[in-house]
């Protein structure tokens, strides 16, 4: 039908309205169903009946193009032959009537294919404009950051989502000042990033969908400082292509979270060097259950292992990572041991068994105000623990062992920060005394989401309603994700020639009362009005402001830009060894607490070798 309208309506625009010609009538008579079949063959040929037309775009228009000239071409090519003709001196068509007739039902075949796209999408802005009607709410008024292709896929996402109370784009922001004044999805992009606070107020915005993935963390963070300046909800679109390869099922759009706030970029490492450390060998990760250690055995699954073993006390964490890695990996080279780090019958007899070629050190007791309590368990624990698996290591022939240590071991003020300093000390005897197992440590500061950390506390407290609870006003820390930290250690890892301590590339350090208010605007929260904010003082322990390097000690780059090496200081290259700094640790444990914490805080202050004495 489309066909023999379109080819009529074509020969009476070819005659400037008049009636054709009774020959070019009878033409269209005699030849309509060979047109017909020109033009079925020309769809087919192009694929027009292979597409699901209701979600077609910009690259379906070229079907469209490919379906008129594959049919125009060829009936132009058989209106020059003799052999059509009805008279012998005049054409069946005039060429003009042919190129306008074959372009008239392509016309006619889009606007077909159209048909359920454009009533289905009519019918429903008429039903849900009178639900809402009924419901006396209207939909959510939103403004899109980013007018680039994610930007303009969720505008057509959410203008025509299914349920819920649905959703009105009013317009995009966009920096580009080419782009200004023009439409997208019939969508307006009325201003940039500048003008966000102004335009949510005269828009009445409510929510701003954050649609930008090519761009910097410092630029990053400044757009959202911008937003967080208004009172509309802030959410941000995932980058689908990064996280089909982790989670499949992502959402539309997402909370911004405090990963976001940091801005870091991805880290890159060296897959061919790790996977030549990792690749067929056994890996130990003692304290497998916590942030850190659970995260390592993740990421070393990676890398093809023949066996991984998570070492740890908690056996609730134990089970819970193996029934995540075998049903989100599909693997059974996971292995789990409830052990404790302290007993070096225990590390002798696991490390005899499994005899890994790489370990990885992450168990030691964490909670800086909690340990103050507890300076002999945390002693045991962190320092006497190091010492088990450092010998177990060695005794066993481990390739190379890695210890966690942290950015509290610098100018150590804690009774946990002593120990992780102690603990980098063994480190680097064990490593001047053996011949084949490399040694090494790697400092870092805070990681965000960890058991225990800020970060899940502020989240719980704002979910309660408050107040959140900030040590000092002015206290700050350094913060990188878990993910980061832990590919940092791998690649490390494999950069120790033995008696290395490497430390991470943190970034700036974080203001934590700013961290706090940033959480609660990101609920849509005001500080201070909606939640509270109280600040409790410093804890026992605590810094004002933490370090990652000792005056005494240099920074030395590596082939990474995130890893340095840190040339020791007078305390790490004392002369006492082993056996000096083990007979004192153990003697320490004997004494009364009160004691035992003064002694560790004159280690940290004078080291071992400006000490009294054992006894003193």
């Amino acid at each position: 039908m489309i066909v023999v309208i379109a080819y009529r309506v074509a020969l009476t625009g070819r005659f400037g309205g008049a009636a054709p010609s009774t020959h070019y009538l009878e033409a269209l008579s005699t030849f309509t169903t060979a047109i017909v079949i020109v033009h079925l063959v020309s769809n087919h040929w192009s694929g027009m009946y292979s597409r699901l037309w209701r979600f077609a775009s910009s690259p379906d228009a070229l079907i469209v193009v490919q379906a008129w000239f594959g049919a125009a071409i060829p009936l132009m090519l058989l209106d020059l032959l003799p052999a059509v003709r009805l008279e012998p001196t005049i054409r069946p068509f005039p060429l003009s009537a042919l190129a306008l007739g074959s372009f008239l039902s392509a016309a006619g075949f889009t606007l077909l294919r159209f048909r359920t796209r454009l009533l289905s999408s009519t019918l429903f802005r008429l039903r849900r404009a009178r639900e809402q009607s009924v419901a006396g709410r209207g939909p959510i008024r939103a403004l899109i950051v980013g007018a680039g292709e994610a930007g303009q896929s969720l505008s057509w996402q959410l203008q025509n989502r299914r349920g819920g109370r649905g959703y009105q784009v009013l317009g995009f922001i966009d920096d580009d000042v080419d782009k200004q004044g023009f439409n997208v999805h019939g969508i307006p992009i009325i201003g940039n990033r500048d003008q966000l606070p102004e335009l949510v107020v005269i828009h009445r915005v409510e929510l701003i969908v954050l649609a930008i993935h090519a761009i910097s963390g410092e630029a990053f963070r400044d757009i959202l400082s911008i937003c967080q300046r208004t009172p509309a909800r802030i959410q941000i679109v995932p980058d689908v292509f990064e996280s089909l390869a982790e989670k499949p099922n992502v959402p539309l759009v997402r909370d911004v979270t405090v990963h976001d706030l940091l801005g870091r970029a991805p880290t890159e490492i060296d897959i061919e060097a790790c996977s030549g450390m990792l690749t067929g060998r056994t890996v130990v990760v003692t304290g497998g259950a916590g942030s850190i250690g659970s995260e390592l055995c993740r990421q070393v699954m990676n890398f093809n292992p023949d066996k991984v073993l998570a070492v740890d006390i908690n056996e609730t964490g134990l089970y819970e990572l193996e029934s995540e890695v075998r049903m989100q990996l599909g693997v059974d080279n996971l292995a789990v041991r409830v052990a404790d780090v302290t007993s070096a019958k225990e590390m002798t007899d696991i490390f005899g068994r499994y005899r890994p070629a790489v370990v990885f050190h992450t168990a030691a007791y964490k909670h800086v105000p909690l340990m103050e309590l507890h300076p002999r368990t945390v002693l045991r624990t962190n320092v006497i623990g190091t010492l088990n698996v450092g010998r177990a290591a060695g005794i066993a022939g481990v390739e190379r062992l890695v210890l966690i240590s942290t950015d509290k071991a610098v100018e150590p003020v804690s009774v946990y920060g002593v120990t992780k300093l102690l603990a980098e000390h063994v480190i680097a005897r064990l490593a001047s005394e053996s011949h084949s197992t490399l040694y090494t440590s790697v400092r870092f500061g805070n990681v965000l989401g960890s058991r225990g950390s800020v970060v899940p506390l502020f989240e719980k407290q704002i979910l309660a309603g408050g107040p959140v609870t900030v040590t000092h006003r002015d206290i700050t820390r350094f913060y990188m994700t878990i993910p980061e930290a832990v590919r940092l250690v791998i690649q490390a890892a494999v950069f120790t020639q033995g008696g290395d301590l490497f430390m991470l590339e943190m970034g700036e350090s974080i203001s934590i009362n700013e961290l706090a208010e940033r959480m609660i605007r990101l609920r849509g929260l005001r500080p201070g009005v909606d939640i509270p904010i109280e600040f409790s003082g410093l804890r026992p322990g605590e810094k004002l402001h933490e370090e990652l390097i000792e005056a005494e000690e240099r920074r030395e780059n590596t082939e990474h830009a995130q890893i340095c090496r840190v040339l020791a200081g007078s305390r790490l290259a004392s002369g006492s060894d082993l056996q000096t700094l083990e007979d004192w640790i153990r003697a320490t444990l004997l004494i009364p607490e009160d004691r035992l914490k003064e002694a560790l805080h004159s280690y940290a202050r004078e080291g071992l070798d400006q000490l009294v004495g054992v006894g003193d």
